[in-house]
């Protein structure tokens, strides 16, 4: 399948929150693969040959009288996209810790320093989950341990994690782009340890691990909870992320009946990250 040729949608929504957040996640659903967010509202691009005339049809919030989005969509070839993000993609730091970056941007003064060029991946750390992700790496101690990182998308996490100390890593996604787009980053940040695969939960078959980050959505980990605890070593580490605090409990439910315990949440706007101990 050619990646080179994408539709971009630009949504411009009233008022901005929480309508965006929904629309990003129907979008998600519907086929569209990266988002990007700004003052006005969120482009959103999905591939030509996943695309149809009809992709909208199924996006509730459209109809909502709650909110006014109005859009307009078009054809842009891969170096349009390179172009529109390198103008748009702004550094993050995260906690005066963490600095993600492109590479055209100045070398930072933070401990560390992280270099991503997303193209059409998810993991800039921009989007909450992430940044949240971010943060729970740098509050617990990743030295010389085993780390999985779930649907790595720019391999972001799975780099910190190298940085702060892991010593064996494994970056899985099921998108192909995401996968190549990994293995560029983990090049790129010069790191040793990390193999990434294209795959899904069905990879962790006799696999274990001191640490497993997850950052997918609420149906996907809801259904992979089972294998993430089978594979995680006993005292691990489980963070996830990719959802609303309303999906709190039913996280947790399906957790805790797997003995995973709650020990950690942080919140950024409706997102959280969680962590919990095997």
């Amino acid at each position: 399948m050619s990646h080179d040729v994408y539709i971009g949608y630009d949504f411009k929504v009233q008022p901005l929150q929480p309508a965006t957040e929904i629309l990003i996640a129907e979008l998600g659903y519907a086929g569209f693969e990266s988002f990007v967010e700004n003052k006005e509202g969120v482009t959103a691009y999905i591939q030509k040959n996943d695309w149809n005339a009809f992709i909208l049809e199924d996006i509730q919030i459209l109809n909502s009288d709650e909110f006014s989005i109005t859009y307009e969509f078009n054809e842009i070839e891969q170096t349009n996209w390179n172009a529109e993000w390198e103008r748009n993609f702004k550094p993050i730091v995260v906690d005066d810790l963490v600095t993600v970056r492109a590479p055209f941007h100045e070398i930072p003064s933070t401990k560390y320093d992280i270099i991503i060029e997303p193209k059409m991946s998810f993991g800039t750390g921009h989007h909450e989950t992430t940044h949240m992700m971010i943060q729970h790496i740098l509050r617990n101690d990743c030295q010389g341990k085993s780390v999985l990182d779930m649907g790595c998308g720019t391999g972001v996490l799975a780099i910190l994690a190298e940085k702060t100390g892991a010593t064996r890593l494994d970056a899985i996604d099921i998108d192909n782009w995401c996968y190549i787009n990994s293995l560029e980053n983990v090049e790129r940040n010069q790191c040793k340890n990390i193999s990434v695969y294209e795959g899904d939960a069905q990879l962790l078959v006799d696999k274990d691990y001191d640490v497993i980050i997850a950052n997918i959505n609420r149906n996907i980990l809801l259904n992979d909870i089972p294998v993430y605890q089978k594979a995680l070593n006993e005292d691990g580490m489980l963070f996830l992320s990719g959802f609303y605090s309303d999906d709190i409990p039913l996280i947790v439910e399906a957790c805790e009946a797997h003995m995973l315990k709650l020990k950690e949440t942080i919140q950024r706007g409706q997102w959280v990250a969680l962590k919990f101990i095997n």
